[in-house]
């Protein structure tokens, strides 16, 4: 057999309905795990669905744990050689909440749905068909292969990604030893667009900053103190821009990255950011000056407002409100020195004559991704490339945040993202779906890649 037997047999997969079959089951299973009354889906989903189709494949698995009882794991483990190379592999199970009710036509998000050249259903994009796409395809191989893969393959399943994935460094961390690999490639989020395959390297890390401007309690009326009271919204707002202007510019020096290097431009250079007919456009002049849309988006820092309150904005009344907040969020890349950027905003809203304004963090992640001398990253562009023959877009990292860092930092591992989906899947809100021309490529590109790997007679170094 050769590598052409292993893609078509991928995709026959898809185009007999065996892959959307097993997708519909995995759908199935309403494992939200920001609701608590799931935990029993959680715990079904790994050992009524997962451990099965990993003993399919051959491999041993084991449920672990999590150390807070939150959501458990599987790891599962493929044994060929010693000395062939080893692939871990990741996916989440968990979903976020069904909203049942508020999908198009009165889907129902627990059944695949299809409608044109789209499949709807919870989890179809993020992450059931994402880690199933992958599953099938290491069979379509070991098919081709005659029950062989050529290579050891590690998978980790977790249950909590949703709400933080709460667990995933201690577990990982406490088991260095069963998940030591060579490579760490995974896939999700989505594509930099549906036509054009996406590998990414890591992530951006992100920080949410509370501002809070408390002067007093109750308002008081507008008439009788306007003009002598000190308005908490008027000052948080005239603060917040002296960290972001009205063009979404950092205007503080501790938000930035590193100065962009010449090697993070190179590539970025073929990549462009174009939405789709049903995605947002592009605001014009927003964003740091001089960078094109994908070196804002993949290799520069950006400070968003995600929420604002003071006063009643449904019922406002004729008065100067005693308190006002705000949520923001800066999503940050590799090399972003975070330590004191608290202590470093608060003194500078202070010179700016805002130290009235109390700043506090809260849910951070940390930036994570491969070296750009990693000999993965062509390995994996060139098999793709041979694959599809379209030159895949390599991202320094994601736009968006996922568990990179425990993969790249505990493991120290190499990591490659692979993404199946693309940018207006909708997922984490109604009518989330994949695409089935870009899932039909999508087998064919993992089968590819894991063909690949069993062709290296041992790791790259």
């Amino acid at each position: 057999m050769t590598r052409a037997d292993a893609i078509a047999r991928a995709r026959e997969d898809f185009k007999s309905g065996a892959f959307l079959a097993e997708l519909d089951r995995r759908v199935a299973f309403r494992t939200e795990s920001q609701n608590p009354s799931r935990s029993s889906e959680l715990r079904a989903y790994l050992e009524q669905e997962m451990q099965p189709a990993f003993a399919a494949l051959d491999f041993e698995s084991r449920m672990v744990e999590s150390p807070s009882g939150k959501a458990p794991f599987l790891f599962a483990e493929h044994r060929e050689s010693e000395t062939a190379p080893t692939v871990l592999i990741y996916g989440h199970g968990d979903v976020v909440d069904g909203m049942e009710g508020e999908w198009r036509d009165g889907r129902d998000p627990w059944r695949t749905t299809v409608s044109g050249a789209r499949l709807y259903g919870r989890g179809t994009a993020d992450n059931k068909g994402q880690h199933s796409i992958n599953m099938a395809a290491l069979r379509a191989v070991r098919d081709a292969r005659g029950g062989k893969l050529g290579f050891n393959a590690k998978f980790i399943v977790e249950m909590g990604e949703e709400i933080g994935s709460p667990d995933l460094g201690k577990v990982c961390d406490l088991n260095r030893d069963a998940l030591k690999a060579d490579l760490f490639m995974a896939s999700d989020g989505p594509r930099l667009s549906a036509d054009r395959p996406t590998l990414f390297l890591g992530c951006r890390g992100g920080i949410r900053i509370h501002l809070d401007v408390n002067l007093r309690d109750g308002g008081h009326h507008s008439g009788n103190w306007g003009g002598v009271l000190a308005n908490p919204a008027t000052i948080l707002v005239n603060a917040i821009a002296t960290l972001v202007d009205g063009h979404g510019r950092l205007q503080l020096d501790a938000l930035k990255p590193p100065r962009l290097t010449n090697q993070i431009r190179s590539y970025l250079a073929d990549v462009q950011v174009m939405p789709t007919e049903d995605e947002p456009a592009l605001a014009e002049n927003w964003g740091e000056e001089g960078l094109s849309a994908a070196e804002r988006l993949y290799a520069w820092n950006t400070l968003e407002v995600l929420a604002m309150s003071s006063g009643n904005i449904e019922k406002p009344a004729n008065a100067i409100p005693g308190h006002a907040n705000a949520v923001l969020q800066l999503r940050f890349v590799v090399g972003t020195r975070i330590d004191g950027l608290i202590e470093a905003i608060r003194a500078h809203l202070a010179a700016k004559g805002f130290p009235m304004v109390e700043v506090r963090a809260a849910q951070s992640f940390a930036a994570s991704r491969t070296d750009f001398g990693s000999p993965w990253i062509n390995w994996a562009a060139d098999s793709v490339r041979e694959t599809t023959g379209k030159t895949p877009a390599v991202l320094p990292n994601f736009g968006g945040s996922l568990p990179n860092d425990v993969f790249s930092e505990i493991l120290g591992l190499p990591t490659i993202w692979v993404p199946h989906s693309y940018p207006g899947c909708s997922q984490h809100a109604p009518n989330e779906h994949i695409l089935l021309p870009l899932t039909e490529e999508a087998l064919t590109v993992m089968a590819g890649l894991f063909w690949d790997l069993g062709e290296l007679p041992r790791p790259l170094t």
